[in-house]
């Protein structure tokens, strides 16, 4: 399976989508949906919405016979929850889509493939399941070897700040440049864009680096592999999966991501955001068990609860902090933290 940005997923499940939004709550439920919906729009029909939906992608709300009539293949179930269980309105929803016709992908921890009515009407219809939370067999122990090619690893002050976004930012940036640079998709979100990748939160511990040494292997070609990374070292909950990243990727330049305003970690209200500075040097140390040499390059900011005139200014204060570049990659663009790249690594 390809996992350039502009691949098309093998097998047969494949776009167009149908994005499911379910009965999801408020925006930060359906951050898988609209990952695909920014990144991938000409893949996706519509959305399905229940009743109590709240959020809107402002795509046209399809019913299921509707969307397979006008083309769509595959119903992505775009919706995440703690714990990323599958309700009952989810289950019924998904064997609706397969009696309609659909082949249907999730990314939620308990797999569509663990639920046998999903696996009967699957089955009956010859329709396709597909669970990205699901890792390939055989990832090894990552060695720390060093591997020759070029990889950035974008990091986080917390959880879902906009890692994916900026890497997907900067691999479109640098390929407008004529850059050789492929994104190395690590969630369940980025593999549905990329069409591979390895989900590292559903790899057992052990095997966290070795996954990501796997996906980003050694290249000849002086390209750069931009690796999408996940939770933050300062988060309790998901410091583990920051620190094997970190290991495996044997990253040359980081990234640091951040929103401006959050008052604590996502779903900690006792732990308070890592100051910047602190947050980077925290991440360049662990970073250089494996590459010592790794450089900071840029910080990418989320600044969409903001005005525009403040969101100027906070990212100019913070590049006068930091002395890196600091863009918000919607509505910034990365191009001043891709010129900083390439000047460091410049031959």
């Amino acid at each position: 399976m390809s996992i350039h940005g502009d691949a098309v997923p093998d097998g047969s499940w494949r776009p167009p989508y149908l994005l499911y939004l379910g009965n999801a709550p408020d925006d930060l439920a359906i951050k898988t949906a609209r990952g695909l919906a920014y990144w991938r729009p000409d893949w996706c029909v519509g959305q399905y919405r229940n009743a109590h939906c709240k959020p809107t992608l402002g795509l046209r709300d399809l019913g299921m016979a509707q969307a397979r009539a006008e083309g769509a293949d595959t119903m992505v179930i775009g919706t995440a929850n703690a714990g990323g269980t599958m309700g009952p309105d989810i289950v019924a929803d998904a064997i609706a889509a397969l009696d309609a016709g659909l082949n249907v992908v999730a990314g939620l921890h308990q797999k569509l493939r663990e639920n046998p009515d999903i696996v009967a009407a699957a089955r009956r219809n010859g329709r396709s399941l597909f669970d990205a939370r699901d890792p390939a067999p055989g990832i090894p122990v990552g060695n720390g070897r060093p591997r020759a090619g070029r990889r950035l690893l974008t990091v986080g002050t917390d959880c879902s700040v906009g890692k994916m976004y900026t890497t997907l930012a900067i691999e479109r940036a640098m390929r407008q440049r004529g850059c050789r640079a492929d994104f190395r998709a690590t969630g369940q979100t980025g593999i549905f864009i990329a069409g591979a990748g390895v989900p590292v939160d559903a790899v057992v511990a052990d095997f966290i680096s070795g996954a990501v040494e796997w996906i980003s292997p050694a290249r000849l070609d002086d390209g750069w592999d931009l690796i999408e990374g996940q939770g933050s070292l300062f988060h309790p909950s998901y410091a583990g999966v920051s620190l094997g990243l970190l290991h495996g990727a044997q990253p040359d330049a980081l990234v640091l991501c951040h929103e401006p305003g959050r008052p604590h970690m996502r779903g900690l209200s006792g732990y308070p955001l890592p100051e910047l500075r602190r947050c980077l040097e925290a991440n360049l140390t662990a970073a250089r068990l494996t590459n010592p040499a790794v450089k900071a390059v840029g910080v990418a900011l989320n600044t969409s609860g903001l005005p525009a005139e403040q969101a100027q200014s906070i990212c100019q204060a913070t590049s006068d902090q930091l002395g890196l570049p600091c863009q918000d990659p919607v509505t910034m663009g990365v191009d001043a933290i891709v010129d900083n790249l390439l000047a460091c690594f410049a031959n």
